[in-house]
């Protein structure tokens, strides 16, 4: 447990196709609860196989920042950690039991450990000084910035690179203007095997293409969003997005775009030790027949310690 021990928030985490949604739906329809998703990506409008949204999942359990802006508009941290703010806040004054359901290693990382924002404005002269140098430059100023880099893609794409290093000079900031909530978190993790991880990804995979997700991709181009766009919002885009522009063959795509996903997994296992070295507690749960009455007595023994 961390932090103020006014109102509980339950976090649930684990690697890609740990059933987390799953889990949290069982968990809220039991104790009267609410979702509130950490996912960089579901945020997004008319991205839903690619994010692996599963929205019939949640039947008629309420759920938050998902399906919320445009993929023509930007998100970042900082609008994460507000829109968290207000999603908490609602859902206590409901007395219901906030859920985060994640997915993205900072986003948990930086409500839990309450990062101290503030409002990135785009600084022109600093762009335009960082655009100038070169990507190994970059790097070094990123590393220097924030040496725990969970994202080893940020520190290869050049977009990204420069996106990263706006972040981490936000964080840096010393007058915070984003104030946390008092919450007691009590923090679950999904431990699957590498074995398993690897067999539910594949599965996962297989089904979304067959519910569409190259023609999903296929729309959002012609809507608007540029192939560079697609690129930014990560594996499923990314590589589809290279099928169709016939760079990549079906069977190229679909192999890379897997083994690609199976080293996501790994690094999401990493980013989660870093966030135990960091002080956080994680109680790990097998994901097996008990999953649900092992997170069920967990939250209510914990629950009866803070009420």
């Amino acid at each position: 447990m961390t932090h103020n021990p006014h109102s509980p928030l339950i976090t649930l985490l684990g690697p890609t196709a740990s059933g987390k949604t799953k889990l949290a739906v069982s968990l809220a329809k039991t104790l009267t609860g609410e979702i509130i998703s950490a996912d960089s990506r579901q945020v997004y409008r008319g991205m839903d196989i690619g994010t692996g949204k599963d929205l019939d999942e949640y039947q008629d359990i309420p759920y938050h920042l998902i399906d919320i802006i445009d993929p023509s508009q930007e998100y970042n941290l900082f609008e994460f950690s507000k829109d968290f703010c207000r999603s908490f806040q609602d859902i206590n004054e409901r007395k219901a039991l906030p859920f985060l359901v994640g997915g993205t290693g900072m986003y948990l990382n930086a409500v839990l450990n309450r990062y101290k924002l503030t409002i990135a404005e785009p600084d022109k002269n600093a762009h335009f000084l960082l655009d100038k140098k070169s990507d190994d430059e970059l790097r070094t100023i990123l590393l220097d910035l924030n040496p725990n880099q969970h994202n080893e893609t940020d520190l290869q794409e050049r977009k990204r690179l420069l996106q990263a290093i706006h972040i981490a000079q936000s964080i840096q900031k010393s007058s915070p203007e984003l104030i946390w909530p008092a919450f007691s978190a009590l923090i679950i993790g999904i431990k699957v095997s590498r074995e398993e991880t690897r067999r539910r990804i594949t599965s996962r995979l297989q089904a979304r293409f067959k519910e569409g997700m190259i023609e999903e991709v296929d729309q959002l181009n012609k809507k608007g969003i540029s192939w560079e766009k697609l690129d930014f919002f990560g594996l499923e885009y990314r590589f589809i997005a290279q099928h169709l522009k016939g760079e990549l063959s079906y069977n190229d795509m679909f192999q890379k775009l897997n083994s690609a996903i199976h080293y996501f997994a790994k690094q999401q296992e990493k980013w989660f030790r870093k966030m135990e070295k960091s002080g956080l507690q994680i109680h790990w749960l097998e994901q097996d027949e008990q999953l649900f009455e092992n997170a069920q007595q967990l939250i209510q023994h914990v629950m009866t310690d803070i009420l």
